[in-house]
């Protein structure tokens, strides 16, 4: 065990109220820290306030994009009992992605004493209501001072909390998706895979055209402007007649938890899941021929996205008349009920506070 110093707020902040949390907009009372320097190992970590980071004007994360990220969530349980959801799979990719990135990955001991005593001092900003949770994020990013294109030889591992209700204003109504076919999200041999900070900066400016246009996201294809990758940050599924789609992981579409999840779920209900390149062209002809019945993303933030329209090729595609399918509301309900507690875990995926 490490030994973590903890700090505590002086004056705890109020709770902001369930029904206006939307996502990511509020903060808990404090944060875990750690760093790591080549040749010392990993010291002073710690539980402090929540509040600004000291670093260096010139850290590799300010000029060369050094960072990569986590989200996961706790929940409490219907009998009060706080849990986590995967915690192992998100320490797994992170671990994975540090790699990609030059960066140190904490120990696993390290990582999972930093995010169980963080919770604990901040358990009380973890909401009742139902569709509620606490997100959690944990962060790498390298912090040497050096202007030196290599990798940084100093890395600081943070957590945040983040109490959230739901991630799309639309809660769990259908979603209008606009096809993106002149920005690119990733390539083959880049970060695709990996939750890179620069991933999602890539991303701002086709989102915010969609939104703009009255979509509340972006279906990415790849390089080829055909196959499909991912809808905004979230994985893609599409159910047709005779078989369950969702992109294959090609090195440019990150490895989703809840993709994982709902994977495991359709294969022990003995679902035709298949994991394989599929195209827009595909999508938008099977639609047409009535054998697309419903699509949807997939993620930590939304859990499960209906897909109600989709832009393409100058028109807009109607699925499952804009209307939320039954295998999306099946899988969503198994999901959160396993994360709520009301559903037995038998997939062994609840990893209570300790």
């Amino acid at each position: 065990m490490t030994n973590i110093s903890t700090t505590l707020v002086k004056s705890p902040k109020s709770l902001p109220p369930s029904d206006q949390l939307g996502f990511g907009q509020y903060f808990t009372d404090h944060m875990f820290v750690a760093k790591y320097a080549e040749g010392k190992g990993w010291y002073e970590a710690s539980i402090v306030p929540y509040g600004p980071l000291s670093v260096d004007p010139g850290a590799s994360v300010l000029h060369y994009g050094q960072a990569l990220f986590e989200g996961m969530k706790a929940f409490r349980q219907n009998d009060g009992r706080v849990v986590f959801f995967r915690p192992e799979f998100n320490y797994h990719r992170l671990a994975e992605g540090a790699e990609r990135m030059c960066l140190e990955a904490p120990p696993m001991e390290l990582f999972m004493q930093g995010l169980h005593e963080l919770t604990k001092v901040d358990e009380r900003w973890i909401p009742h209501q139902k569709g509620t949770s606490l997100y959690i994020r944990p962060t790498l990013i390298g912090t040497e001072a050096f202007l030196g294109v290599r990798p940084s030889k100093e890395t600081t591992f943070f957590i945040l909390l983040s109490p959230v209700g739901s991630y799309y204003a639309e809660g769990a109504k259908p979603v209008k998706i606009w096809t993106e076919e002149r920005y690119l999200r990733a390539a083959p041999g880049g970060l695709g895979a990996v939750k890179a900070g620069a991933n999602y900066a890539s991303s701002l400016k086709a989102a915010l055209e969609a939104k703009q246009k009255g979509y509340a996201q972006v279906l990415w294809l790849d390089v080829e402007r055909l196959g499909i990758e991912e809808v905004g940050t979230m994985n893609a599924f599409f159910v047709f007649n005779n078989e369950i789609v969702t992109p294959a992981l090609n090195g440019s579409i990150l490895s989703g938890g809840t993709r994982d999840a709902i994977i495991q779920v359709l294969k022990k209900k003995n679902l035709p899941i298949v994991e394989r390149r599929i195209t827009i062209t595909e999508v938008i002809e099977r639609l047409a021929k009535g054998e697309l019945k419903e699509a949807f993303g997939t993620g930590t933030a939304a859990v499960i996205s209906p897909i109600g329209v989709i832009h393409y090729n100058e028109k807009d595609w109607m699925i499952n008349n804009n209307e939320t399918g039954p295998l999306s509301s099946e899988l969503y309900s198994e999901i959160t009920g396993i994360q709520q507690g009301t559903i037995p875990d038998s997939m062994d995926w609840i990893s209570p506070l300790t």
